[in-house]
């Protein structure tokens, strides 16, 4: 039994040595903890209903937005494109990348499945009513507002910009400005993707 106290001892300091799990060194915004952005229900453009739990196991980057967008859409959905070809291949399969339409007047699910994918054959677009779309916008923050220019015959939408990652258990983890660098997002969810 003398030999009992020393070893608890030597256990117990061996312990107090011991390196806390790094902590991930993300360039976006962490949001660990926020208390919003927990519930998602629409379509994606194959017609299937989906949840936050249909992508459990996945990163994912959620975006909103919208078709006719002249620039900050196609400009984020190509990042988010170039920031997969920088990741390793099998590190890139688990993240899942997410475009909510906020212009579901003109983004049918037909616009929708030739827009997203045209971006990176991985990418899902979804949709919903409009009541569906004001709805997941509200939980997520989201802005946006129909604005139409003096004399257009058509319209723009403005809208909240950046992108939001949650991780393999469906939980908001980083904010993502617009303009964040293919290789800060590659990063990013590398990081995460390691912290997992």
């Amino acid at each position: 039994m003398r030999w009992l106290l020393p070893l608890l001892l030597a256990l117990a300091l061996a312990a107090c040595g011991k390196d806390p799990a790094p902590q991930p060194d993300f360039r976006g915004s962490d949001i660990t903890g926020a208390g919003f952005g927990k519930n998602l229900a629409l379509h994606d453009h194959n017609g299937r209903a989906v949840t936050l739990d249909t992508f459990k196991g996945k990163l994912v980057v959620l975006f909103f937005g919208y078709t006719h967008c002249p620039d900050v859409c196609p400009t984020t959905l190509s990042d988010m494109a170039s920031a997969l070809a920088l990741m390793p291949e099998n590190v890139a399969k688990k993240v899942q990348v997410l475009f909510v339409t906020v212009d579901p007047e003109r983004d049918s699910p037909e616009v929708i499945k030739s827009y997203v994918p045209y971006f990176h054959p991985g990418f899902l677009g979804l949709i919903g009513t409009p009541e569906q779309v004001t709805q997941v916008a509200k939980e997520f923050h989201i802005v946006y507002r129909k604005h139409v220019e003096p004399g257009a015959s058509d319209y723009l939408v403005d809208h909240s910009a950046g992108s939001y990652v949650l991780d393999t258990r469906g939980r908001l983890r980083l904010y993502l400005p617009y303009g964040h660098p293919p290789a800060d997002i590659a990063h990013d969810l590398m990081e995460l993707s390691r912290a997992e």
